[in-house]
C-alpha cells in the first residue's frame, strides 16, 4: 500500500513537471560554443548573413555601418560588400520599406533587431531560427515551435530545408518526459484534453542547400553578430572587468601581507 502511494505521488510530480515544461515552451538546443579567437570571424560571417537575409525587412536603426570596423572589417570591405541601401559609411542600418507598406503587406511591422539579442537572449534567437516548420493552416504557410503562430515566414527555408512536425504518443507523463530528454533536437510534450501525452519533434522533409550542421553554423554566426550588435562594447566591458578583478586580487594580496606584518608585532 505504501509503495503504491509513493508511486502515485511520483507519477503526479512527473506529470506536474511535464506540464510545467510544456507551459514554458519546448526543450531547446544549446547554442554552439565558439572559441574566443574564432568569435570575430563568426561575427563577420554573421554580419554578412544579417545584411543579406534580415536587412530586407528588419532594420537595425541604432547600428551604424562604420561600427563594423570593430569586427576587423575595413571601410572598403564594408562599402563594397555590406552596404546596399546607402553610400555613407556612417549611416544606420535602415530599410527602404515604410511602416505603412509593411503593415499592408505583412499585417505587422517587422521589429527592429538592434537590441533583439538583449531582449530575447542568444538561446532563444538560435532556436527560433531553427524552429520553423510547414503549417498549411497558417497564413504564411509556416509556423514556429518557439514562437507559435508567428507572422514571419521562414525566409531561410532554401538553406535549412522544410521541416514538419512529427507526433509520437506516449503512454504516460513519465514516458513522455523520458522521450523529450532523449531527443537531441527541439521537442515538447502536449497534454491533450483526452488525457493523452503527445511528444512533438521536428524532422526535415525537404533538404535545403545546406546540411543540418552547416545550417546550424550559419544560424550561430547570425546570432553571434546580433549579440555583438545589441551591445558592441560588451567585449571591452568584459576585458575591463577582468583587469579590475586582477587589480583587486593583487591589492588583496598586498593588504593581507600588510595585515600579517602589523599583527605579527602584536602577537
Amino acid at each position: 500500500m505504501k509503495n503504491r502511494i509513493l508511486a502515485s505521488i511520483a507519477t503526479a510530480l512527473i506529470a506536474i513537471t511535464t506540464m510545467a515544461t510544456a507551459a514554458e515552451g519546448p526543450k531547446m538546443e544549446p547554442v554552439p560554443v565558439v572559441a574566443h579567437n574564432e568569435m570575430q570571424s563568426s561575427q563577420q560571417r554573421g554580419a554578412r548573413n544579417f545584411v543579406n537575409y534580415c536587412l530586407n525587412c528588419h532594420s537595425a536603426q541604432y547600428m551604424r555601418y562604420n561600427r563594423l570596423t570593430d569586427l576587423g572589417l575595413t571601410e572598403s570591405l564594408i562599402s563594397d560588400n555590406l552596404m546596399f541601401g546607402t553610400d555613407k559609411i556612417g549611416s544606420t542600418m535602415t530599410v527602404a520599406m515604410s511602416k505603412a507598406d509593411a503593415q499592408s503587406w505583412f499585417n505587422a511591422v517587422p521589429p527592429d533587431l538592434t537590441v533583439e539579442a538583449r531582449v530575447r537572449g542568444r538561446a532563444w534567437l538560435y532556436n527560433y531560427l531553427l524552429a520553423f516548420y510547414r503549417d498549411e493552416k497558417s497564413v504564411t504557410g509556416w509556423n514556429n515551435f518557439v514562437f507559435p503562430n508567428v507572422a514571419m515566414p521562414h525566409v531561410l527555408w532554401n538553406l535549412g530545408g522544410v521541416q514538419t512536425v512529427v507526433e509520437t504518443e506516449a503512454e504516460d507523463a513519465e514516458r513522455a518526459e523520458a522521450m523529450v530528454l532523449s531527443t537531441r533536437g527541439m521537442s515538447e510534450v502536449e497534454h491533450r484534453s483526452d488525457g493523452k501525452y503527445v511528444v512533438k519533434t521536428l524532422a526535415v522533409s525537404t533538404p535545403g542547400t545546406m546540411t543540418p550542421v552547416q545550417y546550424r553554423g550559419f544560424v550561430a554566426d547570425l546570432v553571434n553578430y546580433m549579440d555583438y550588435m545589441a551591445e558592441p562594447a560588451k567585449q571591452e566591458r568584459v576585458n575591463l572587468g577582468i583587469m579590475v578583478l586582477i587589480y583587486l586580487g593583487l591589492m588583496f594580496a598586498f593588504a593581507y601581507a600588510l595585515k600579517r606584518s602589523y599583527w605579527k608585532a602584536v602577537h
